[in-house]
């Protein structure tokens, strides 16, 4: 049933789009297959990690040989270049206002992945409009042939950036820790986009939990309330045990993966790529259209 509704999806990655053509001309009359593997990584709730989880998870890919984007889609209060100690000369700000092309804004960062940084303190950026939401995410097409997987870090919360790039998305990851607040918000979260925008199907991650026992007990609280209330389902991607080497690699600006690879953490997070590398990639029907350049909200399921 968990494949049947990701067929669902309407998102396919192109092959190549001459720069020439009108982009979403070239979405609409071409036949496309998903080789990039795109996953959404977001939470109800702020300070759960959430950063760290994408940091961390790209880095244990790309060692399993994965080429990796993360793309930083807190557009308004973007830190992963901070979390990564990198300084990138230009951001999505850049783009959106015409300045720069995509692939003039990505950045390398450490174990060979490929940064696109957004920007931070630019309250405009924190409600684009449908024009520019697509603007992103066209040019994101353009360029996404190399990558293997490309990981999606929302803001948290409900806001419209963060549902447009959490639906343009194959797979949503939701990052829960075990305060109440943050399972509360998790669950609004998955209230909104199940309901506004038919999403079924969620990936649930624990961070910080104190043992293997409180993660399970998190995933069995919000799953007891999900299927009483919502008519979705949710997997269990597994936790990331709370770990004081992470705290110091934060204050580093350095991934734990890579300055503690022995760390409880680290081997959460290499279970965790193995896990993503292990499971079926979502496929979708062939020839479906492209998301990219097309009007989310006017997205209709079969």
């Amino acid at each position: 049933m968990h494949t049947t509704d990701r067929n669902k999806k309407v998102i396919s990655l192109s092959k190549r789009i001459s720069k020439q053509q009108n982009p979403e001309a070239a979405l609409n009359n071409k036949k496309y297959k998903p080789e990039t593997r795109v996953i959404a990584i977001t939470s109800g709730k702020g300070g759960v990690g959430k950063t760290n989880i994408v940091a961390n998870l790209g880095y244990a890919l790309s060692c399993l040989g994965k080429k990796i984007l993360l793309f930083d889609a807190d557009l308004g209060l973007g830190n992963i270049d901070v979390f990564l100690g990198i300084a990138p000369r230009y951001n999505l700000s850049h783009v959106i206002m015409g300045e720069k092309s995509i692939p003039e804004i990505i950045v390398d960062g450490p174990g060979n992945m490929k940064i696109l940084p957004a920007s931070s303190g630019i309250n405009e950026l924190t409600n684009l409009s449908e024009g520019q939401q697509q603007k992103i995410l066209s040019e994101l097409n353009l360029i996404i042939d190399p990558v293997d997987i490309l990981l999606i870090d929302t803001a948290a919360g409900i806001s419209s950036n963060v549902i447009y790039f959490n639906v343009s998305a194959h797979e949503i990851m939701v990052v829960v820790s075990p305060e109440p607040a943050s399972i509360t918000d998790a669950y609004a979260l998955m209230k909104v986009l199940s309901i506004k925008y038919s999403e079924n199907y969620f990936k649930l991650l624990i961070n910080s939990a104190s043992s293997i026992n409180e993660a399970e007990g998190v995933f069995r609280q919000l799953q007891l309330v999900t299927n009483r209330f919502l008519n979705i389902s949710i997997e269990y991607m597994g936790h990331v045990i709370y770990d004081k080497k992470v705290v110091q690699s934060v204050k580093k600006q350095k991934i734990v993966c890579e300055k503690y690879p022995g760390a409880m953490a680290s081997e959460c997070f290499v279970e965790l790529a193995k896990r993503i590398c292990e499971s079926p990639t979502p496929s979708l029907p062939d020839g479906s259209n492209s998301f990219f350049g097309k009007n989310l909200f006017m997205r209709k399921y079969d």
